[in-house]
């Protein structure tokens, strides 16, 4: 008889446990179901970093992300560097129909890449402004307005283009790179007028693009300085 009473014992313990473990399943299975729809209806967190040595701040969930304000530095430079591109990845356009060195062919596609989505980026930040991605060409720092010719720096001349569009063969590599060189230093140009610019060159977005366009076409320029050295060798 205790035998048989030390077992119903055991028996009504381990169908407690397993009840218990049971309806734990269930509270995690339906908690995990609600999360969703309660996270959805969350109010977000918005915290904003302190300045060093000082505290976070909550801010109001209703607190939505602006953009910086911009210098009309930063308008003038997007402006003028999309039309510098567009000259550029016309002369790449060139490429194909004029030489068949592997070389010129190699660094213009990546010109030609690089500079369409560097062109979108642009059209993009500006329309995110509500600003044109054109601009009267005088008002364009850096506009060089000698015999009545506007040219922004570094872009070749009508001369200097309908050069590289008559060119074919070794001529037209020496042309395409001295030209693309002086290019890329135009470019160069621009960068360091709108970091000269104050407040300019300020906004996250803008501040990288033109660090790149810096570091990217002074890469690019000691390739094609070296490529022109072997050109004019040949």
């Amino acid at each position: 008889m205790l035998s048989n009473y030390k077992c119903d014992k055991k028996a009504q313990k381990l169908s407690k446990d397993i009840c218990a473990f049971c309806a734990s399943l269930w509270l995690m299975s339906f908690c995990a179901f609600l999360w969703p729809v309660y996270a959805q209806q969350a109010d977000p967190i918005v915290v904003q970093p302190g300045a060093p040595g000082q505290p976070t701040r909550t801010l109001p969930s209703s607190t939505r992300a602006t953009l910086p304000p911009q210098s009309p530095a930063d308008v003038q430079f997007m402006q003028g560097m999309i039309m510098h591109h567009s000259q550029a990845v016309e002369m790449t356009d060139l490429i194909k129909s004029r030489t068949e060195n592997k070389e010129v062919r190699s660094l213009g596609e990546r010109i030609s890449h690089s500079q369409a989505d560097e062109l979108r980026f642009m059209k993009r930040w500006l329309e995110e402004r509500g600003e044109p991605a054109s601009t009267p060409m005088h008002h364009m720092p850096g506009m060089d307005m000698s015999s009545h010719q506007m040219t922004m720096p570094g872009m070749l001349t009508t001369k200097q283009m309908d050069a590289l569009r008559k060119a074919k063969g070794k001529e037209f590599d020496r042309l395409f790179l001295k030209g693309m060189i002086q290019h890329h230093e135009g470019a160069l140009v621009m960068v360091k007028h709108l970091f000269d610019t104050a407040g300019a060159g300020q906004d996250a977005e803008l501040f990288n693009f033109a660090t790149d366009v810096d570091t990217g076409q002074r890469a690019e320029i000691r390739i094609m300085q070296t490529m022109l050295g072997e050109n004019l060798k040949r």
